[in-house]
């Protein structure tokens, strides 16, 4: 999908559940991390999470374009379009859009990648870490021995 897709979308979206037209653009942002969708306030646009269509499919991006434009639409009608507000939950559920978006599957916490590793000259026992040490200032923490760096 891309911009002018998602741009007839949600003008399709605006006028089949709220009767109103969607005047502003919308566009995708891959800056996006942790949200399906915003909408801007001072521009009155929407920016859509393009991971949401590549991992959940178009569905996905249908409840988030809702969601947003239940955001858009409160706003331009001076009603309460934040998230705490009554006419905006009541609005989500009158054209039954999501509240929140699932979560992401490929957003993983990433594994702690350990590229140094130490050893102790006394007790021999290995220090793995993810930034280098400086083994003339630091000791081991076991039995105050030196430490090496070492190769795996």
């Amino acid at each position: 999908m891309d911009e002018i897709h998602l741009q007839s979308l949600c003008e399709e979206l605006s006028l089949s559940f709220f009767g109103k037209p969607f005047k502003h653009s919308a566009r995708f942002n891959k800056r996006l991390r942790t949200t399906g969708g915003r909408y801007l306030l001072k521009t009155h646009d929407i920016e859509i999470n393009p991971k949401y269509f590549e991992e959940q499919g178009l569905e996905a991006i249908k409840g988030i374009i809702k969601h947003e434009l239940c955001h858009y639409h409160l706003h331009l009608e001076g009603k309460g379009y934040q998230h705490r507000d009554s006419d905006f939950r009541l609005l989500l559920k009158q054209v039954d859009a999501p509240r929140f978006c699932k979560p992401l599957t490929m957003v993983k916490k990433r594994r702690l990648e350990l590229k140094h590793s130490y050893q102790c000259i006394t007790c021999h026992h290995i220090f793995e870490r993810k930034k280098r040490v400086d083994v003339s200032r630091y000791v081991c923490g076991r039995c105050k021995g030196k430490l090496k760096k070492i190769q795996l």
